[in-house]
This record gives C-alpha cells, sequence and structure tokens, in this order.
C-alpha cells in the first residue's frame, strides 16, 4: 500500500512532547495541561484555551539521574518523564494533571514540585483522589476531586473557561476526533485491512499528543484517504489479535507485531482506541461536567479497580473485542515493575485461556521496546502456536504431540 497521508508528518510529531503543534498552540496562547491516566478526563482538559498533552518521553535513552531519585525498580514510563522534565523536556507545561492511582506517578509530580524542575513561573499541578470503585458516593467523589484539583485551578489561575458550555463545546470538538477513530476502527475488521497496525498506533498516539483542534483537520484528509485506499492484493496476515495492557507510547510494539505478520486488530491499552476513543453521549437534563466524570469513570478499565464485577467486565470487554474484531488470540503487554497491571498480566493470560478458550500471550516489556529481538521472537512463537490451532481445528484427526507452548 501507498504511503497514509500525513503519515511522516504524525511521525514527526511524536519525535517529541512538545511538538510543532504543541508550541503553535502555546504560541496562541493556549495553556499546556500535561496529564498521564485514563483517571484524568481528557475532554475536561480541553476547556476554553486548554489544551491537552498526553505526557511521554519519546527516545529515552539514559535513566541515570531517574533511578538516583526513584529506583530502578519502578516502571519505566514514570521514570522516563522524570529524566525528561530533568532534561528541560517539559518546561512547555503550564499545569501538570494527575491522579493518585499509580504512586509511582505521584512521585514524578511531588519530584518535580520538591526540585523545581519545570522552568515556568506560573507552573502548577493538581493530583486528584480517585475512587476505587464505582458508585453514587464513589462518582461524587470523583466529581469533587476534578472540579476542586483540577478545573478551578485552571479557571482561578490561568483564566480557562470551565462553564457548562465550556464543557459541552469540548466534548464536540472530541466526538469529532472519536468518530474519525470509530470508522477508522471499522476498517481494522476486514479480511485484509487498508491500514496497518503501525499506522493505527501513529495515529492514536498523535491525537493524543497533539492539541486536538490542530490535529483534526489533519486527521479528517488522512480518513478521506483511507477510505479510497486500496489494500494490497493479497493478505499477508498470518494472525489476527487484540492487545490489551499498561501505557504504550512506543509504535515500534506494533511494528515488532507487523513483521510478524500479526495483523493487531483492536487494542485495549492506555494511549490506544479502548477505552479513550469513543463518543461522549451528553443529555442537556444533567450539568455536562457530571455527565463526563461518570462516563470516564464507568468506561475505565484500569486494574486498580478491584471489585468482582469491574475484574469480569474486563476480561468480558477483552473476549468481546476478539468476537467483534475476529482476532484469533490476546497479547497481554506489561510495562515492567507495573504493579497494578503484573497481577493483571498474570491472572488474566491464565483465566483468557481456561475459561474464554482465548489463546494468550504475557508480555513484560520495557518501556523502549526498540530493537527488542526476545520480543519479536516471542510474538513469532505465538503467532506460530495460533496457526498450528487452526491446523488442529481444521484437521480435527490430526495426531500430534508437538502442540507449542501458550508463552504463558
Amino acid at each position: 500500500m501507498k504511503d497514509l497521508k500525513h503519515i511522516h508528518l504524525y511521525e514527526a510529531l511524536l519525535e517529541q512532547t512538545a511538538n510543532d503543534l504543541v508550541r503553535a498552540e502555546k504560541d496562541a496562547g493556549g495553556i499546556a495541561v500535561g496529564y498521564t491516566c485514563y483517571y484524568i478526563p481528557e475532554v475536561l482538559l480541553n476547556c476554553g484555551k486548554a489544551f491537552s498533552v498526553r505526557l511521554r518521553a519519546p527516545k529515552t535513552g539514559s535513566l541515570d539521574i531517574s533511578q538516583y531519585y526513584m529506583s530502578s525498580f519502578i516502571c519505566g514510563y514514570t521514570r522516563a518523564l522524570f529524566e525528561r522534565a530533568f532534561e528541560g523536556g517539559m518546561n512547555f507545561l503550564d499545569f501538570y494533571a494527575s491522579s493518585d492511582t499509580c504512586q509511582q506517578m505521584v512521585r514524578v509530580v511531588e519530584n518535580i514540585r520538591d526540585l523545581g524542575l519545570i522552568d515556568n513561573p506560573r507552573f502548577g499541578w493538581g493530583i486528584i483522589d480517585a475512587p476505587l470503585k464505582i458508585s453514587p458516593h464513589g462518582n461524587k467523589l470523583y466529581i469533587e476531586q476534578v472540579r476542586e484539583h483540577l478545573l478551578r485551578p485552571l479557571a482561578e489561575n490561568y483564566g480557562v473557561d470551565v462553564s457548562d458550555e465550556a464543557i459541552r463545546a469540548a466534548v464536540r470538538e472530541h466526538n469529532e476526533l472519536c468518530a474519525i477513530f470509530e470508522e477508522i476502527s471499522e476498517l481494522r475488521k476486514a479480511d485484509n485491512p487498508r491500514i496497518t497496525p503501525r499506522e493505527f498506533h501513529i495515529l492514536s498516539l498523535v491525537s493524543y499528543a497533539s492539541p486536538t483542534a490542530r490535529i483534526l483537520p489533519y486527521l479528517r484528509e488522512t480518513l478521506e484517504d483511507l477510505r479510497a485506499r486500496e489494500a494490497d492484493p493479497v493478505s499477508h496476515w498470518r494472525a489476527r489479535v487484540v492487545v490489551v495492557g499498561s501505557e504504550l507510547d512506543d509504535y515500534d510494539f506494533s511494528e515488532i507485531l507487523e513483521n510478524c505478520r500479526c495483523y493487531i486488530a483492536a487494542d485495549r491499552y492506555c494511549f490506544g482506541a479502548y477505552p479513550g476513543r469513543q463518543q461522549i453521549p451528553l443529555r442537556n437534563d444533567e450539568p455536562a461536567l457530571d455527565q463526563v466524570c461518570r462516563w470516564y469513570l464507568e468506561t475505565n478499565q484500569c486494574p486498580r479497580f478491584m471489585s468482582q464485577d469491574k475484574i469480569k467486565g474486563r476480561r468480558e470487554l477483552i473476549r468481546d473485542l476478539a468476537r467483534e474484531y475476529r482476532a484469533d488470540g490476546v497479547v497481554i503487554e506489561q510495562a515492567k515493575f507495573c504493579d497494578f497491571w503484573g497481577y493483571e498480566r498474570t491472572l488474566n493470560t491464565q483465566v483468557l485461556q481456561e475459561e474464554y478458550g482465548l489463546p494468550t500471550q504475557g508480555i513484560d516489556r520495557e518501556y523502549v521496546v526498540r530493537g527488542s529481538g526476545q520480543l519479536a521472537t516471542r510474538i513469532q512463537a505465538f503467532v506460530e502456536s495460533i496457526e498450528f490451532k487452526k491446523m488442529q481445528k481444521d484437521h480435527p484427526d490430526h495426531d500430534s504431540t508437538a502442540e507449542e507452548g501458550t508463552g504463558r
């Protein structure tokens, strides 16, 4: 297939956190609000003149400084963000919106604050106390936390319009962005899709990492290009999978699977399509803030939710995605030393296979996966095991005791 329109621009934008569109919005008077978690409602950070930037640390190299302050036994994503702040790569931020969902990430915010790493005189931060379960009380707490620790500081210290009208306008813009991704996601259901895993991952990332108003015109043109694009004459994909897991902002991960001829039909990870790129319904008989907060709380798939209904719901969502997108198996990836996803990956790798009949591969990965030969080897073996299972299904009388391992 020919190169997707604007794909090289998107790659360039993902080379740095403060990309050209972020800087252009800053120069126009925008307030840059960084965030790192789905518990922080992205759409609310795009009210008025504020704009959201999902924080990343592209081209991460040495983590010596962050390891000194935070040890080497915590998530590489948090260490990379702290290292980038130390290098001056986050000085564009006006506000850092965080939550206590991950104590490792809270330490990043605290270290940035205590060491004065953001060279911006008006830099501020807010940390919300996020509920552990969904209930009327939890929803009320969530709304109050978002209002007091995020919206109020943005309004009082930066003049951001956080009125009901401004929130509804932000939701409309967000929904237009999500409608584009919903249509593109439908293309992934085809036997021979006209978009590759690497391309979708790049589109998804750039939509989180750039001001919505500035990236939308490019994404509209990319969608038009995809509508007219023709797939390769013959599909070369050996297996289709759903990728599930923790924060994943290195699109080289998708490229590794692509090179193994393993198609990512759907994704349920932070910075991905589920959740995050679905339209938010709003009614007129209730404050927009209440509806938005309830939406983010109810659609949140973080393993921090430990109630039985949420645990079961996360597994059923994976099952449903596999059915809808006709996936042959599931890849559960986890950033090393991620406490919540560590147990989730270990348990669900077994449960999805034994109770849901889904071939599942668990992967423990570094924040940066570029050049990971070990990851490629494991994916290749998983693809081969899926092919073997297909062969057994097509030929039930085939006698063999050499089935591949599941990669638990």
